[in-house]
């Protein structure tokens, strides 16, 4: 009998935990799939329901491609839906390739923006945007050393008021970035971007071990609620192609014991910028740089071809000459 009742009481204990542990997830972990893409992406006809396509991109079966390898492509990805929780975290999963070996960009951003479907010249997005980018940046466009290689990830927050200046990747208005080499893997990548009691973290997954490794983590990142999830890519006189296989967004619940504050509605705002580094100007026009887009290359053949011209004449009138004054000393 005080066995029976012992397996009853253990039984009862082991359902609690478990229901505990299960209310837990779904609270902390909650998908949500009004904003969420996964395959197969197709429904009726050629539309995705709840997501806008705009530029250049293609869905296929497997991935949805914002910009294939090709050049001056751009191409975005939008979700209808206007984000309305707090706190949140966004997991995407993305192949970077292309044919370049050494030349190869521009990069991608994940959004949370207040417009979207505006293509322009951020990654494929509108300049002096509201809300916040993740850059997934794959070519260097400055001319001065960094103190990082690339690819490289950022985070900028913008207000509708800073521009991102590309000759400086966006220095001067980062927030925080690491080191990410995410191009050209064959297996699965993943980035992580989770906003959480006003702190934003990102993490990613690009080395083939199944577990999250911390990108950055920023302090005092106000953002609202109400704007939309979306990702671009662009290209320019170099390429690569940028694929979303995936984009999953879970709600979650507050760190804080009692959060009783009140959604935010205001414009965002981060208290702690990067330090910016100087632009360096090249006096010689970029082309000692430590990377060289295509018509530097191009400009550095033109240039050598009419060198060994030039010196090919020269060395025939040269020849000739010689070879005339020594025929009337021989002869």
């Amino acid at each position: 009998m005080d066995v029976c009742r012992w397996q009853i009481s253990w039984i009862v204990g082991l359902l609690l935990f478990l229901s505990n542990v299960i209310g837990d997830f779904d609270k902390r972990d909650y998908l949500k799939r009004e904003h969420t893409l996964v395959k197969p992406y197709s429904g009726s006809g050629f539309s995705v329901p709840l997501w806008d396509f705009v530029g250049t991109t293609m869905v296929t079966n497997n991935y949805v491609r914002l910009t294939p390898d090709y050049q001056s492509r751009q191409g975005g990805i939008w979700n209808t839906m206007p984000l309305m929780v707090k706190n949140w975290e966004l997991h995407v999963h993305f192949k970077v390739h292309g044919s370049g070996k050494n030349l190869f960009g521009d990069g991608f951003a994940v959004w949370y923006a207040r417009d979207r479907n505006q293509l322009g010249h951020v990654f494929g997005n509108k300049d002096f945007f509201v809300g916040l980018g993740i850059f997934l940046d794959t070519y260097s466009n400055h001319n001065g050393p960094h103190n990082h290689e690339h690819p490289y990830i950022s985070a900028m927050v913008n207000n509708g008021t800073l521009h991102y200046d590309h000759d400086r990747d966006g220095t001067h208005t980062e927030i925080a970035g690491c080191e990410a080499k995410f191009r050209n893997k064959e297996y699965d990548t993943y980035v992580a971007i989770r906003y959480q009691d006003e702190t934003l973290k990102v993490s990613t997954d690009i080395d083939n071990e199944g577990k999250w490794k911390e990108c950055f983590i920023v302090h005092g990142v106000k953002l609202p609620i109400g704007y939309y999830i979306g990702a671009t890519a662009a290209t320019g006189e170099l390429a690569d192609n940028h694929d979303i296989i995936s984009m999953k967004l879970y709600e979650l619940e507050s760190l804080k014991k009692e959060d009783d504050t009140a959604a935010y509605h205001g414009l965002p705002s981060a208290q702690f910028f990067a330090s910016p580094r100087d632009h360096i100007e090249d006096p010689k026009g970029g082309f000692t740089s430590g990377s060289m887009s295509g018509w530097k290359v191009f400009i550095i053949i033109i240039i050598a071809i009419i060198g060994l011209a030039v010196c090919g004449v020269v060395g025939y009138v040269v020849f000739n000459k010689d070879g005339g004054y020594n025929s009337k000393r021989f002869y």
